[in-house]
This record gives structure tokens, sequence and C-alpha cells, in this order.
């Protein structure tokens, strides 16, 4: 299907717009009022600007509080009617988009609306141009898209239309099931936007948090298919609202729009795209550091192992159990601190993922390969993180890890026995974009978002999994454009026994986040534990929770740079990462930042 996206949805000027539009690879534009009237070009350039770029001019929003008003107040309506019909012809678009009016002259009469909606079009069939009639969620009395196709049919007018929009149906929970009794050509356009689920009001809720399909929690792909199923042969078109994007790069939003479009076509079955390879475990997660001493002094404690050195890159590998750790410490690398830079993901038809990501606008990276190393492909993750798809490793077929030779070490401590999760903290401006490309390039599972707490602020987290648990990320974000820079990332380590494996660690040297005591008043409230467990608890500085499927234990090293490690001790049905806890975790961080830096 053509795809299209309105130019409000993206910033800078209209120039810059068109420009990220064409390069994402969308169809056309909706060119919104405000973007043409601030812009140095006519109407005729920028019709030529958008043929040089490939680009149809598929809509021209919006023309507003027109219909159901006093005779005198339509008059003048159609006389501005007229001005934008003729700028249209010069556009070289065909199709207007009149919103549901929330003039408070507008009167509650549907006959009055589809009579003077019917003069509308007249005018505008006379200078060739088609009347898309959309019910706004907040419209003063028309509101829901059935109201409006009444009206639409009532008016009996050739070029008169409705234009369907996905957030404000699915905002005022109406039931979609309805479209399919619109004909299909008289759905004269089709707009989407994803939104998450909020109790506010609608209005506040559309301008300011909407998001591209498969970035919030409704039901588009439903949605796109009931109205598919009506024939509508039209574009898809996003019509996004969003502080943030107004505020980003236009190129990247746009290329994590088109991606939503081309996930959500395969979602509805109008797109072949690769299909997913889902990854199945964590084969590495790699740090880089400007100075080893501190991070390999903390590896030590935790009880790995260094057991092999890259062939051709200064590289290490560190072990323990099925928990691998690369330490790269190449001159690219000096700047920043250490800090999470890649992750390796077992995946099983590497290639297979390869071709799915570049599909969906993640190409592969480029990457300096000696002529012995072994063919990963990587791609990048929205935040940086380069992502190497792995095929599972084994003494015949060692794959990544033929690439290191190995070093005498002395055995691995027992404790650890792999990776449970990683957290990643994401630019605050792509957060949305990380959340669909892991689910949509990657194949993983996105959970709801959970706000966290944060002594200086309020962190979103939405964790993306993989079946079984063998992969998880948590995807965090502050709440404002510095919080990236102050958040560390995290690697959690998963253990069987969590108190021996924290004393063995203290034990080496290593040091333990310290919890206050209120923390373990207020365990002792809410779960009727042991007296000598809670006090092994507070010893230690061990962090408890439980759900309905198990309980998860944990704690926390100091912090190297960007990144800092926890120990997991989780029941086999525990789903979550300990998120009751966060605040109290946070608050402890910052208090050790806070005497460090003084």
């Amino acid at each position: 299907m053509r795809t299209s996206i309105a130019t409000v949805s993206l910033s800078g000027s209209l120039t810059e717009k068109l420009t990220a539009a064409a390069r994402a690879g969308f169809d056309g534009v909706e060119i919104f009022e405000n973007d043409l009237l601030a812009s140095p070009l006519t109407p005729e350039e920028v019709r030529d600007r958008c043929a040089d770029l490939g680009l149809t001019v598929d809509l021209y929003q919006p023309v507003r509080d027109v219909e159901a008003v006093p005779e005198d107040v339509f008059a003048d309506n159609l006389r501005r009617a007229r001005h934008k019909f003729e700028l249209m012809r010069r556009l070289g678009t065909g199709t207007v988009l009149v919103c549901s009016s929330v003039s408070p002259l507008a009167v509650d009469d549907d006959a009055l609306a589809a009579e003077q909606l019917s003069r509308l079009a007249d005018l505008a069939q006379d200078h060739g141009v088609r009347v898309a009639y959309e019910a706004l969620a907040w419209g003063r009395h028309v509101s829901t898209y059935d109201h409006a196709w009444r009206i639409v049919a009532d008016a009996g007018h050739p070029a008169l239309g409705t234009c369907l929009d996905s957030f404000h149906i699915l905002s005022r929970g109406s039931d979609p099931r309805g479209i399919e009794e619109i004909p299909g050509d008289k759905i004269f356009f089709l707009q989407l936007a994803d939104a998450p689920l909020l109790a506010m009001d609608v209005l506040q809720w559309s301008r300011h948090y909407r998001c591209f399909p498969g970035q919030g929690e409704f039901d588009i792909p439903d949605l796109v298919r009931r109205v598919l199923h009506t024939g509508y042969d039209g574009p898809l078109s996003l019509e996004v609202f969003n502080d943030v994007f107004r505020q980003a790069e236009a190129g990247p939003t746009a290329v994590d729009a088109h991606r939503s479009l081309l996930v959500l076509q395969e979602a509805v079955g109008t797109a072949d795209l690769p299909v997913p390879v889902v990854p199945t475990g964590v084969a590495f997660a790699e740090l880089v550091t400007p100075d080893t001493a501190p991070l390999t002094a903390l590896l030590r404690a935790l009880g790995f192992a260094r057991t092999a050195r890259h062939r051709g890159k200064p590289v290490d590998l560190w072990e323990q159990g099925e928990g691998r750790i690369l330490v790269n410490t190449g001159p690219a690398v000096r700047r920043g601190g250490s800090r999470l830079a890649a992750i390796g993901l077992e995946s099983p038809d590497p290639a297979g993922a390869a071709r799915r990501a570049e599909a969906l606008h993640a190409p592969v990276l480029p990457r300096r390969r000696g002529p012995r190393d072994a063919p990963l492909d990587a791609v990048a993750a929205p935040d940086g993180t380069e992502l190497f798809f792995c095929a599972p490793s084994s003494p015949e077929l060692p794959g990544w890890r033929a690439d290191f030779a190995a070093v005498e070490h002395d055995p691995a401590a027992p404790d650890v026995t792999g990776i449970d999760h990683l957290s990643l903290t994401q630019p605050w401006h792509q957060f949305d974009e990380a959340a669909l490309f892991h689910r949509g390039v990657l194949g993983l599972r996105a959970q709801q978002s959970v706000d966290v707490a944060d002594p200086y602020g309020l962190l979103r987290s939405r964790a993306v999994t993989g079946p079984g648990g063998g992969v998880r990320i948590a995807l965090t974000v502050g709440a404002a454009p510095t919080d990236d820079t102050v958040h560390a990332q995290h690697i959690a380590l998963a253990t069987g026994d969590v108190v021996a494996a924290a004393r063995r660690f203290r034990a080496a040297g290593g040091r333990l986040l310290p919890i206050p005591a209120n923390y373990y008043d207020d365990l002792a409230a809410r779960f009727d534990l042991p007296e000598q467990e809670l006090r092994t608890y507070r010893e230690l500085g061990i962090l408890y929770d439980r759900d309905a499927h198990g309980a998860f234990r944990h704690c926390y090293t100091h912090t190297v740079g960007r990144v800092f490690f926890e120990l997991v001790q989780r029941d086999t049905g525990y789903r979550g990462y300990g998120a009751p806890n966060a605040p109290v975790r946070l608050a402890a961080q910052h208090a050790v930042r806070a005497v460090t830096s003084g």
C-alpha cells in the first residue's frame, strides 16, 4: 500500500520535512496548513519540490469550524474555503480535510450540517477537490466517526466523504466494527496514530501523547483490517502530534515512522517482509572502557575469569557460567567512561535476522574484520548499542568465540549462571522508537511501560522479552533531555543463590550498594519473612519482591563509569524486574554519587 505522513508529525522547516519523508521511503505527504504558511516557498514551488522528491501531496489540512453554523457565518466559511481550494490547485492536491466543528456558534443540527457540507462539496467539486469530513474526538456536536458518516451519507454528495482517524476513534472507545458498513469509496482518507492508554482530557492526550503505530496500546491492526475490508484503496497516513517528535531530528523520526507502517502492513497482511528471527539468548555483553583497572577488578570480585583474548583486537573475554562479558579497550572508546556498547544475541538464523533488520531500515553496520574473524552481522539500536546476530556456539562450531585465543586463568566462581537481563538507557527522544525497534526488528514482545520515581524526576521503563525469557532487555528513559547521561546502564547476572553470591563478592573486595534501613522496616511490613532472612538482606543490601508467580531477590554493585551490575535470584515463575524496589535503588545510587563526587 502507499504510505503517507502529515508534515505536522516531523520537526523543522517544510523543506526539511519533505526531504526527511522522501528519504525514509514515504510515497506522499499531508501538507499541514501552518507548515505551508510559514514556508518561504510558493505553493507551486512546494508542488515541484514534492515531485522532485517522488512525493505526492495526498491531503491539505485542515479546514475547521465550517458546518452547522448561522447562514452569515457559513457564507464567510465558503469565502474562506474558496481561497483554500484555489491554493490546493496550485499545490497539486485534490483532497481537503474538514474537521468537525468546535466553534461555540455551531448548533446541534445534523440536517443543517449535511446541507452546509453539501454546499461546501459543490464548491470543492467546481475546483476539482474532494472534502474528507472527520469527527474530532472533542468536536462540539460531532465527535464519533459513525456520527460523521451519518451526516456524510445524508448529504449524499459525490465530492463529500469521510476521513477516519484511529486516534479519534479509539481514544473515545468507539467500536471500529461499524467501519465495515461504510462503502470503501466514501472513505476518502485514513489517518493513523497510536497512543498509550491514559486517563486524561482527550484533546491534551491527542496533542501531546500520540505516537506511531506499534508504539502505544491501541489495536491499530484491527482497525486497519476493517478499513481495508471496505475496499479502501487510499494511503496509510500518519498524523502524530507529540512533544518529543517536534523537538527531535526529522530524519530519524521519519525512518521510525516508516518502519511503524511496514510493521503494521505486515500485521494486516499487506507487506511481505522477511520473517522475524527471535533471538534465543544473550551470547555476550560488550563493555568499552578507557581504564580497565576498575572494571576488571569488579569482574574479578563478581567471580568472572579472563578466559581469552581477541586475536586481532584489544578485547578480552570474561566468563562465568553462561555469562560472557567482553571488555574492549580500543582507541575509539577513550571518552565517556565504561559503558555497555554491544550485545551479542544468539540467533537461530543470523543471516535471516540481518535481512529482517535491513528491510525495516536498520542496515547492517560496517565492521572492521580480520581475515580470520567470524562473519558477524550487527545493526545499531536507536540508542546506538550494536546488536550482533550470533549463531549458537558449540565445540564443533565455535562461531564468534573462534576469534579469541584462550589464556591461562583461574577457575571462575560457581555463582553466576548467565545474564538474566540488560538495562539500556535510551536517549530521551527515542524511547518509543526503541520499543518499536526491538519488537519489529528483533521480534521481541513489548510489555507495558511503567513509571519509576527517581529523587530528581521520573523514569519510564519498558521491558522487551523473548520466549522463555532467554532475552530480557529493559529500556529506560528519564523525564528530561539530560537524564540519559545521568542514569547508568546495567547488566543483571542470574544466580541460584544471591546471598552466597553477594557474600563471595564482598569477601573478594567488591562493594555492594548500601540500602537504607527504612527499606527493610517496610519490607517486614509488606512480606512475612523470617527474621533471620531479613537480617541477612539488611546486612548485604539485598532487595526483595514477589508477584503471583514467584519471588525475586537482587542486589547491586557500585557503578563504574556508566555501568553497574545486579545479582539476581529469580524464582522460575517471577516475571518482573523488581520495579517496586527501583526508587530505593535510584535514591541509593544518587547518595553514593553525591559522596564520591563531593
